[in-house]
């Protein structure tokens, strides 16, 4: 009978594969993806979709897996608490090498967005200036439940909208454009607000002042919704004001199920929060491609 002997992962010297892969969570790609296609197709009916996918992957795997790894090096001690089977507190990503990966994908991402351009390189720079400010000391956004979600918000979804609709653009988008992707960007606060509600225990007792934590689950649930709703509202309003009526209807329609479905989040917000990200939110990110569709006579 042959024996498998398992080594502990604190005893580890390198990171195991499938850690490091967690440690990217590629789950959390698409919104940057997203919204870079988004900005793309709100000005291009016909686009250079090698252009467009090198973007789409700057945006996803490498500056948002870089975010990713950031953060979770400095919530090790959080994680610890919260989720003690993550990569870093459970070994499996050892010693520093959290922050060397993060530190590798910054180079990466700048590498990268200089080949796409001056204009793609500023925006990469930001993005990872926001990375960085978002978790590490003595920044830490995320200590704030007001400008934590909100930098988060602005850099998954404003920025890359804005760096995808330039490049195609191959210049400054229209104000239209830019504005829609302000409010989009704003609404993601909500999403992000949703995010910290699995870490009340460890914001709790590490001092992380997240909204669930400073105001309460139910309020902050109240809070975030209404984040969610309202740029939705001012998109619908301003492109039925640009004669898109269509187009302002199907955001009107998908707006509402998300306010439906919010009437069941808010009936208990610890609980339904992660069941509210994995379904609600589908109609808000179906409502941003309806408006960038919308946008590409207004803004092409």
């Amino acid at each position: 009978m042959s024996i498998t002997v398992i080594t502990p992962a604190a005893s580890r010297r390198f990171p195991a594969p499938g850690a490091v892969l967690r440690l990217l969570k590629p789950w959390t790609w698409f919104p940057p993806m997203w919204a870079y296609l988004c900005g793309a197709v709100s000005v291009a009916a016909h686009a250079d979709w090698s252009l467009v996918g090198l973007g789409v992957l700057l945006a996803g795997p490498i500056t948002c897996g870089m975010s990713q790894a950031a953060n979770d090096w400095c919530d090790r001690h959080v994680d610890a608490i919260n989720e003690p089977r993550r990569p870093i507190p459970s070994g499996r990503v050892p010693g520093r090498w959290g922050l060397w990966i993060a530190q590798g994908m910054t180079v990466l991402s700048l590498a990268v967005g200089w080949q796409l351009g001056p204009f793609v390189f500023g925006a990469t720079v930001l993005a990872c200036l926001a990375a960085w400010a978002y978790s590490v000391e003595p920044v830490r956004a995320k200590r704030s439940g007001l400008w934590g979600p909100l930098l988060c918000g602005l850099a998954y979804e404003t920025l890359p909208w804005v760096t995808g609709a330039a490049v195609l653009a191959a210049g400054t988008p229209a104000p239209q454009v830019i504005a829609v992707a302000v409010l989009y960007g704003l609404g993601a606060y909500g999403i992000m607000v949703l995010n910290d509600f699995k870490a009340i225990r460890g914001d709790r007792e590490t001092g992380l002042r997240s909204l669930p934590v400073t105001v309460g689950p139910a309020r902050a649930a109240r809070i975030a919704c209404t984040a969610m709703v309202a740029p939705q509202v001012i998109v619908t309003v301003l492109l039925t004001l640009w004669d898109k009526p269509v187009h302002a209807l199907a955001i009107a329609v998908l707006t509402g199920i998300q306010i439906a479905t919010m009437r069941t989040l808010l009936r208990d917000p610890e609980g339904r929060a992660q069941w509210y990200q994995g379904m609600g939110i589908l109609f808000y990110i179906g409502g941003m491609m309806i408006a960038a569709l919308a946008l590409r006579s207004i803004g092409g």
